[in-house]
């Protein structure tokens, strides 16, 4: 069934709060340990391959790939496994983790040295081997998205620099401060891939990463920077296709389904930078940010490097913490235990008091339509959550329910502050398990 509605024409004007966007980014010192979960990808999770009691390096292979749909991971310091257990992650599932204690050498491990690259085949075996995953928040191995069966199917490389969740600058930053790198990514996946042109999506908010990126593309006819409404959810792959190139992604397809791949830019920014030094992924720049930030800062950190450290290295909250956030403020996952190692996808810590945190009571639908004027997909979440509730399994089907991409608008316009997100989110696990019946 055809979506009869315009997409990308809708969304909400959320707050933007970039505190941070002129913060140049800081390294963090050695945490005390880092703690390595398994399971940073959409995909199989990793499978450890060290015990406790072993030795590593940095960029000494932890956790190898546990399957097509997976990456492997590497320890971003030198020291001693202390652990390898089993620990609750932040959605309350069960994840195996590594736990190392830096020795505080940052050894390099020998085995890291950049790959050598004669063809596509050799490009995506680096990619994979380099433990890359999207770095916007998805977290999508980078080297199955980079898998093509056809050359001729995808003629554009779209490189997503809408930055749209509130606070988040880490992408931004990515754009002042590796322009060098994120070009060098650019031209070895447009090489490889063979893809004829290359799109920068960015928001019109961010006039520094604007005009860095046109200066860096100038002498290049087929890479074209493009400013976007500073619009939620404009970093949405579906949005940013259709922005972008006027091409719509069909129901249950992926990007490339309308001829694009699309590539955070610190993603891209990483292949520049491992194909010129080989160290894996074992650390990046978060945004630290909140109401109960007393020192916001934009911050180079370990991956599975305790969030409580992070937070105290940003001068702790200066308050009552009601709520901490991995990622963003419309997107991001709670922390049930700030004790927990970060992640690969995660581009920010959000810590947010009481009062901030604090869901407003709910009142009746008032059936204003406010909802269906902001889903970026052209839905109806206000006739989908009735059929939700009255348990309308085709209804749902026929509502296209499965395009609901989470970002939360319906819940941010909604004047009675109903919950509409998390039912259109129920409302989509009905209906997958009414289609496999």
């Amino acid at each position: 069934m055809k979506n009869i509605f315009k997409r990308a024409a809708k969304g909400a004007h959320v707050p933007h709060l970039k505190n941070t966007s002129n913060t140049a980014t800081v390294d963090m010192p050695l945490p005390s340990k880092i703690i390595l979960s398994m399971s940073q990808h959409i995909g199989a999770p990793a499978v450890p391959v060290v015990k406790k009691g072993d030795e590593v390096c940095v960029g000494t292979l932890v956790g190898k790939e546990g399957g097509f749909v997976s990456a492997p991971i590497y320890s971003g310091v030198s020291g001693t496994v202390t652990d390898v257990r089993e620990m609750l992650n932040t959605m309350g599932g069960k994840v195996t983790c590594v736990e190392i204690t830096p020795d505080g050498k940052q050894t390099v491990d020998p085995e890291v040295k950049p790959p050598v690259i004669e063809s596509y085949e050799d490009f995506t075996a680096a990619i994979r081997k380099s433990g890359l995953v999207g770095l916007g928040g998805a977290g999508f191995p980078t080297s199955v998205k980079l898998t093509l069966k056809d050359f001729d199917t995808v003629d554009t490389l779209l490189i997503n620099g809408a930055e749209c969740e509130p606070y988040i600058t880490a992408d931004n930053r990515e754009f002042i401060e590796n322009p060098g790198y994120i070009m060098a990514g650019i031209q070895a996946v447009k090489k490889w891939c063979q893809i004829k042109n290359v799109i920068i999506g960015i928001e019109n908010n961010k006039p520094e990463a604007i005009s860095v990126m046109t200066k860096a593309c100038a002498e290049f006819s087929d890479i074209n920077v493009k400013a976007l409404p500073a619009n939620y959810p404009q970093g949405a792959e579906k949005v940013l296709v259709e922005n972008c190139t006027g091409r719509e992604v069909p129901r249950g397809g992926l990007p490339s389904a309308a001829g694009c791949i699309v590539m955070n830019v610190s993603s891209v920014a990483f292949v520049g930078k491992y194909l010129e030094t080989g160290m894996p992924l074992v650390a990046r720049r978060l945004t630290v940010d909140g109401d109960l930030i007393a020192d916001k800062k934009n911050v180079n950190v370990i991956i599975g490097t305790p969030i409580q450290e992070i937070i105290d290295f940003c001068g702790g909250p200066t308050g009552e913490v009601g709520e901490v956030l991995m990622g963003g403020l419309m997107m991001g996952t709670a922390v049930a235990d700030p004790s927990v190692g970060t992640l690969k996808q995660n581009n920010a810590i959000l810590v947010r008091s009481k009062k901030d945190a604090t869901l407003p009571e709910a009142s009746p639908c008032i059936h204003c339509g406010r909802c269906v004027a902001a889903c970026p997909m052209g839905l109806s979440p206000v006739i989908a959550c009735k059929a939700y509730s009255l348990g309308k399994v085709e209804e749902l089907d026929k509502l296209m329910v499965d395009l609901c991409m989470d970002c939360g608008c319906c819940t941010f316009v909604c004047p009675a502050k109903r919950p509409v997100s998390q039912t259109m989110k129920l409302a989509k696990a009905m209906q997958k398990k009414g289609a496999k019946k």
